[in-house]
């Protein structure tokens, strides 16, 4: 019988992280085969399926650019993010140019990490079962419950519309991360009419005063492209 669980190959020679990130995300639900190097990594992806690749830059034996170079070789679609202390433009942009779907500089919240691995697999649209957002999301001092569609702060609760939610769902699956108006409107409101528009704008206002009361919690209009929705030491 098949595994229902996403697979990750995870490619990361620090071993403390490697170890705390792969047993993180087995308890997520994921399915985890961790590799030390890059040629300990290739040698797991040719012998393996999975889901997506989670690839270190700066490996022995090989760096995670030549992994992904060797992996796009034979696998176009295999969605695949890179764990990295670089955080020069160039770098960010070699990993987009040899086929990232995703970049996370180091140190990040392991919870963005999941948020971000969800994503991907949603865009990608993996055929097995993705973990949803976790029961209780942590937002600076707010509290976000995607399942009761309410936002705690304290003692105080907001309650969220259905439109409000699937918004706050989907920037908290991109935290830290641009949302463009056109996919978020084509994915919640079916299309990216002048009127739906008009209408995200006024949900995106209500969102951004309920999310003032903590200061390092931002929702930022990008230029009228889209939207980034980040919390201050998280992402």
């Amino acid at each position: 019988m098949e595994n229902s669980h996403p697979s990750i190959l995870l490619a990361e020679d620090d071993p403390n992280l490697g170890l705390l990130l792969s047993e993180f995300l087995k308890k997520k639900g994921y399915d985890v085969q961790w590799a030390q190097n890059g040629d300990e990594a290739l040698d797991m992806f040719v012998k393996e399926s999975f889901d997506i690749c989670l690839l270190d830059v700066m490996m022995p034996k090989k760096d995670g650019f030549s992994l992904a170079k060797d992996i796009r070789a034979t696998h176009l679609d295999v969605p695949i993010i890179f764990l990295t202390a670089k955080s020069m433009e160039e770098d960010t942009l070699q990993g987009f140019k040899v086929g990232a779907d995703d970049y996370l500089t180091k140190p990040f919240s392991m919870d963005v990490l999941v948020a971000r691995i969800e994503a991907v697999l949603r865009r990608t649209h993996s055929g097995k079962s993705v973990p949803s957002l976790a029961d209780e999301i942590a937002l600076g001092d707010f509290i976000y419950v995607p399942q009761k569609m309410k936002l705690i702060l304290g003692q105080t609760e907001q309650k969220f519309t259905p439109k409000e939610n699937d918004l706050m769902k989907l920037l908290c699956e991109n935290l830290g991360r641009p949302v463009s108006r056109s996919y978020a409107l084509k994915l919640i409101w079916g299309d990216d009419t002048y009127f739906n528009a008009r209408s995200m704008d006024v949900y995106m206002t209500k969102l951004r005063k309920m999310l003032k009361e903590d200061p390092r919690v931002q929702l930022m209009n990008l230029h009228g492209e889209g939207f980034r929705l980040s919390v201050e030491g998280l992402s």
